[in-house]
């Protein structure tokens, strides 16, 4: 994998921020027309309207800049997936909402995500997702936990279970093509994963279920 080349200006420089979001918003366009392995540092620089040379100043190749865009779209996403609902019609409703955008944003750019977290994919993308995910859950767990959720199982073993299905049902889904649209997929997952959630309170019964359709329209609806 090649380095992230070091620019000479300063980080906080303008231009740099700049080129880096061209160089993105180029790349994520182009991953929409054709594979990852069929862009070229030309084709991004020429859609970018830079030159070769100012790409290497921030990247050693496609990939390289295809892993920082990914992670720098998803970040903020993951900060809005939900936490345990228990059984709160509201909680449940703004989580799968939640799960909706995150399922919303795959799909939106299904080349670019597909290329990186498929099985021919970037192991630091796919990990970097994974591991904010868990982050994300275990603090939402941490909050829930005002000492009405024993620990049965520790937060961050179940964090890290959560994740992983998460990322699981999202690749696969990926990987096929997205065949059934965001607001389903958010219905049909939320049951399992505050299901997972709710191990570390002993095993309780999960939140109340939402079938497959269960989505408010004005959301739900793509």
């Amino acid at each position: 994998m090649a380095t992230t080349r070091k620019s000479t200006a300063p980080s906080s420089d303008r231009r740099v921020r700049r080129t880096r979001l061209a160089l993105a918003r180029a790349l994520i366009e182009l991953a929409e027309e054709r594979e990852l392995s069929r862009i070229g540092v030309s084709d991004v620089a020429e859609r970018a309207e830079v030159s070769r040379s100012a790409f290497y100043d921030h990247y050693g190749d496609v990939h390289e800049l295809a892993e920082d865009a990914c992670t720098a779209m998803i970040d903020e996403l993951i900060e809005s997936l939900p936490g345990p609902a228990l059984d709160s019609a509201d909680l449940v409703r703004e989580a799968i909402e939640s799960l909706t955008a995150f399922f919303g944003s795959l799909a939106g750019h299904a080349g670019l995500y597909h290329a990186l977290l498929g099985a021919q994919g970037s192991a630091r993308v796919a990990g970097h997702i994974r591991r904010r995910v868990a982050a994300v859950i275990h603090e939402r767990l941490r909050q829930a936990d005002a000492g009405a959720w024993p620990e049965r199982v520790p937060h961050d073993v179940t964090a890290a279970f959560t994740a992983g299905a998460l990322m699981g049902v999202a690749t696969d889904w990926l990987e096929r093509g997205c065949p059934r649209p965001p607001a389903e997929m958010a219905a049909i997952t939320w049951p399992l994963l505050n299901a997972h959630y709710r191990v570390s309170e002993g095993g309780a019964a999960p939140a109340r279920d939402v079938p497959p359709g269960a989505v408010p329209s004005e959301e739900g609806e793509h």
